[in-house]
């Protein structure tokens, strides 16, 4: 950076000379607009008078050219003034500047700080402390403002005259500074930062000293909202292994369970029911009924249940869907065993049902009822029903419900008055209360199973599963307290005390999720839609802050 060095006496007195300069100037102007303006024509004819037109028409124009100059001159006269007196002020500040320094050099060095003087300002965004403002004279520095979860920084005390520095804002729900303290012969007090916001605390307000008046105590921030449920979201790798096929007997053997998946991992699939489509001359009486699908890991499907086995009177019945894990859909029920004798009583096996779904997730489709392949038309053989369909995951795990709102900041106090005269600050109002968070939606039902059918074709298909519940909505935020008002002299009144914050509303409960559909085309075929889940409670209001 370069330096300038004038003399302002100097600059001052150029201005003085071109403001003379530019004067002769306007009175020459003055004094050549008479004879120039209004010439006659030196005759009545008419070469005369355009002659004496023109000779007037340049001296209109020259006089209009002389104002814009004049203006121009008057402007950069005024503008050499004024920095003359800039640079003239600038050394006479530089000189009281100076002075000051040497005054405020001892105690600076002795007790860290001047003796006449402000203090400076905390760093924004740092939570740093305003600088004590001179001993004998001089207001406290502002505090700065806080980071994110940073308190601000506290005002600076004044000396024997002089006000307290403002507390700094509070970063993201941190506290905000107190208010410096006055002077301790006389000035205010210093008002309290404002709290963070979601719930940050309002600062304190400076004292005053024998004569002034508190500072008012910052307001506390209102509290953040809850976070609105999420269900989890389906995600596996690999299923568990599948259980073993049922044994040969009378009746056939059943199934072994799918074996339940590990965290991320599909519950295996459940184990067929006996039976040997390769002769029906060998088939059981009654088939084996499918393995149960096994459990999902969290965020995995449950495995599908095992189908049950053919049988010469009754198929066995299909194994039950795996329940799914958090977020993970429901196993699929196994489909009904068939049969492949003429008998009246003669009954395919029914369908299992679905799995249940995992927090949020759908229900698993119901297996379909086994077949008749011999019947009469005519006849009494039953086919196997539909199985149901499995019922929509409850969405109430951690994530599912809604968030609870934050509580509003509580205010800060008013600071207090002058000990001979002066008024209490007012306490600062507490923060309002956050809102809950809406709770997550509960899952859908799964379809009923497909209904076994006769040769005349009639089928009776499955029930839809019924839907999941809602999550429950998060409870709103408490109010924040108000603060108290500052106390007063003897001969002043206290601070008023800060309003308390209003509590937060309650968060909004999940809707239900919807029933699954019946498997069938008309009536009286046609099996009934599961009812829909019930929708989450409605979250509880904060409580209201208290009054300072």
């Amino acid at each position: 950076m370069s330096f300038l060095f004038t003399r302002p006496d100097l600059v001052i007195g150029a201005a003085t000379d071109l403001a003379g300069i530019g004067s002769t100037i306007n009175s020459a102007t003055v004094a050549a607009a008479a004879p120039t303006l209004n010439v006659l024509a030196a005759g009545a004819d008419e070469v005369s008078a355009v002659i004496a037109a023109l000779f007037g028409a340049h001296a209109q124009q020259y006089q209009s050219m002389s104002a814009q100059a004049s203006a121009l001159h008057s402007q950069f006269v005024q503008t050499l003034n004024a920095a003359g007196n800039a640079y003239a002020g600038a050394e006479a500040a530089n000189v009281q500047q100076q002075l000051l320094n040497a005054i405020n050099a001892p105690t600076q060095v002795a007790l860290g700080r001047p003796l006449i003087g402000n203090g400076v300002d905390g760093a924004a965004g740092t939570g740093q402390a305003g600088g004590a403002g001179g001993l004998l004279y001089g207001n406290g520095g502002n505090g700065g403002s806080g980071g994110a979860g940073r308190a601000g920084g506290n005002g600076g005390t004044a000396g024997l005259i002089g006000n307290g520095g403002a507390g700094g804002y509070g970063g993201l729900g941190a506290s905000g500074g107190n208010g410096g303290a006055g002077g301790l012969l006389y000035g205010n007090g210093g008002a309290g930062g404002f709290g963070g916001l979601s719930g940050g605390s309002g600062g304190n307000g400076g004292s005053a000293g024998l004569w002034g008046t508190g500072g008012a105590g910052g307001a506390g921030s209102a509290g953040g909202n809850g976070n609105n449920g999420v269900n989890p979201v389906q995600s596996f790798t690999g299923s568990a292994t599948d259980g073993p096929a049922g044994a040969p007997g009378e009746p056939g053997g059943n199934g072994e369970p799918g074996h339940p998946g590990l965290p991320g991992q599909a519950g295996g699939n459940g184990g067929s029911g006996y039976s040997d489509a390769r002769d029906p001359e060998l088939l059981s009486n009654t088939g084996g009924n499918g393995g149960a699908g096994g459990a999902g890991g969290d965020n995995a499907p449950g495995g599908t249940g095992g189908p049950g086995g053919n049988g010469n009177l009754v198929g066995g019945t299909g194994g039950v869907g795996g329940d799914g894990g958090p977020g993970g859909t429901g196993g699929n029920g196994g489909d009904g065993g068939n049969v492949f004798y003429n008998f009246d009583a003669a009954t395919g096996g029914a369908g299992g049902n679905g799995g249940n779904g995992g927090a949020g997730a759908p229900g698993g489709t119901g297996g379909s009822g086994g077949l008749n392949y011999t019947a009469d038309p005519e006849g009494g053989a039953l086919q196997g029903p539909g199985g149901a369909g499995g019922r929509g995951g409850d969405a109430n795990g951690l994530l599912s419900a809604g968030g609870n709102g934050v509580a509003g900041g509580n205010g800060g106090a008013g600071g207090r008055g002058g000990l001979l005269f002066g008024d209490g600050g007012a306490g600062g109002g507490g923060g309002l209360g956050g809102a809950g968070g809406i709770g997550a939606a509960g899952g859908p039902g799964g379809a009923g199973g497909a209904g076994g059918t006769t040769p005349d074709g009639v089928f009776r298909g499955g029930p839809g599963g019924d839907g999941g519940d809602g999550a429950p909505g998060g409870a709103g935020g408490a109010g924040g307290n108000g603060g108290a008002g500052g106390g007063a002299g003897p001969l002043s009144r206290p601070g008023a005390a800060g309003a308390g914050g209003l509590g937060g509303t309650g968060g909004a409960g999940g809707t239900g999720g919807a029933g699954g559909p019946g498997y069938g085309f008309a009536p009286p075929f046609q099996a009934p839609s599961g009812n829909p889940g019930n929708p989450g409670l409605k979250g509880a209001d904060g409580a209201n802050g208290r009054p300072g």
